[in-house]
């Protein structure tokens, strides 16, 4: 039997997979394509992913292939970033989806995950013992878990007959990539003025000859899983710019929209979702792909220890009482974002005052840390400022705090020598260690990254070390 099958083989069942792999799981990426999507529809990493990528090792990959680009906004109220973010990586990645995509599953073989491609999932069943798959070629498959990371389309979610309560797309925008033959300065300064209003549209130059191309469409398409003619894009500019720009020999072209939807729960017995499967949402502020990551990140360890058998009660449970609220929170601030870029007077109106709002340092710090991922704070309950929430990477006197963390366990970073992580030795690094940036005594770190307890005393800590790292061995 398969440990956990893993179905959707993008950013976030990549994620998952690898996380998995950490702790010896066996896992099967089921993935639909036959071949890797050329589609990039996410151009970048928030901080946080940003910081995730860092924790297990691999963002000088990332960082070779991306761009670093400081500074930011809401929904397109472009602003500086405050001073002194909490993280140690205070900017954007630019980097495609697909070769995000690329070197997570890069990472995922190399930590041991099969990847089948060609597979679609088409029915499943489960029982107190575990799932069965059934992919469209015949077989079966038998798994102890699965999890649907399978796109907003979610063949699980729906298998599951989970409710995905929220609102239909009300407005669509086109998506491209194509030759334009007018001259690139002509382009440059047609798209400047025409942003100056309408920020649903764009066309900036991918080499030789070949724009990104982005421009709102006519009304929303009956089937909106048919993609746009070019003829259609065409007549979009026309009506958008007055010009399509000689458009012509596409790459590809697709639509997206405005849909918003939240998954009622993010476990069924056995199976579980993440990603687009649990929730949807407009791309503003370009949150979706890195909400993913951060949903695998969660769970990866979670479920790991539940496969082990060392999970404590309710620690699977828990990644639907951490990671529904966020995604709310994001739906939430997606509509808004969306309602902001509308050329209606009371949404203008509502959007300039924003942007004097975010000339406070306050306000502007608090937006920052909501679309970038780093204000997340989970509820554990009362205690240290710290707790629920995630470590930044600091300096120690012998490294950096995220070089410890690629393993994926929990970590006891003590600065006093007095504590003990015995019994639970297995599953948390205990590290002995100081720096001036950590102004708490130790704090005990989850494996992906968050405070599980600050303090000093070991009675305190051996109250938390059971809730999240299961009972002691001897």
């Amino acid at each position: 039997m398969i440990d956990v099958i893993v179905a959707g083989g993008g950013p976030t069942g990549l994620m998952l997979a690898a996380e998995l792999r950490l702790h010896g799981v066996h896992v099967l990426v089921l993935e639909k394509d036959t071949e890797p999507t050329t589609y990039v529809r996410a151009l970048g990493l928030h901080v946080r992913s940003i910081e995730v990528m860092d924790q297990r090792g691999l963002l000088e990959r990332f960082l070779a292939l991306g761009k670093q680009v400081v500074g930011g906004g809401f929904a397109g109220i472009a602003k500086p970033w405050p001073d002194r973010l909490d993280t140690a990586h205070p900017y954007t990645l630019g980097i495609p989806q697909t070769t995000t995509e690329r070197l997570l599953t890069e990472h995922a073989i190399e930590a041991g995950v099969e990847i089948r491609r060609g597979c679609e999932l088409v029915g499943l069943s489960q029982d107190e013992h575990g799932v069965t798959v059934e992919p469209a070629d015949g077989t079966r498959l038998r798994a102890r878990y699965l999890v649907g990371c399978d796109g907003g389309r979610s063949t699980v979610r729906k298998l599951l007959g989970v409710g995905f309560p929220g609102e239909p797309t009300k407005v669509e925008t086109l998506l491209g990539e194509m030759e334009l033959t007018e001259d690139p300065a002509t382009i440059a300064a047609i798209v400047a003025e025409i942003r100056k209003t309408q920020l649903r549209f764009g066309a900036g130059p991918l080499g030789d000859g070949v724009f990104r191309v982005v421009v709102p469409a006519d009304g929303v398409a009956e089937d909106r899983t048919v993609p746009p003619t070019l003829e259609e894009f065409k007549r979009q500019l026309r009506a958008t710019a007055g010009t399509d720009f000689g458009a012509r020999s596409p790459r590809w072209l697709s639509r997206f929209g405005d849909a918003t939807r939240l998954a009622e729960r993010y476990r069924t017995g056995r199976v579980l979702l993440a990603g687009d499967a649990a929730h949807t949402h407009p791309p503003v502020g370009g949150q979706g792909l890195n909400l993913g990551i951060q949903d695998a990140f969660n769970l990866g360890w979670k479920l790991a220890a539940e496969v082990a058998g060392w999970a404590p009660e309710g620690l699977l449970d828990s990644y639907h009482t951490e990671r529904h609220p966020v995604a709310a929170d994001v739906l939430n601030n997606t509509r808004a974002g969306m309602e902001l870029l509308s050329l209606e007077p009371g949404p203008r109106s509502v959007r300039r005052l924003l942007s004097e709002l975010m000339d406070f340092e306050e306000v502007n710090r608090y937006l920052v840390e909501k679309i970038t991922g780093i204000g997340i704070r989970y509820d554990f309950g009362e205690g240290h400022e710290l707790l629920g929430r995630r470590m930044r990477d600091v300096a120690l006197k012998r490294g950096r705090l995220y070089a410890l963390t690629h393993g994926g366990r929990g970590l006891l970073l003590d600065q006093t020598g007095r504590l003990s992580v015995a019994g639970w030795a297995d599953r948390v690094d205990h590290v002995v260690d100081a720096g001036e940036e950590l102004d708490v005594p130790a704090v005990l770190l989850r494996p992906d990254g968050h405070v599980a307890w600050a303090g000093e005393d070991q009675q305190g800590l051996l109250g938390q070390l059971p809730k999240w790292f299961g009972a002691a061995v001897s």
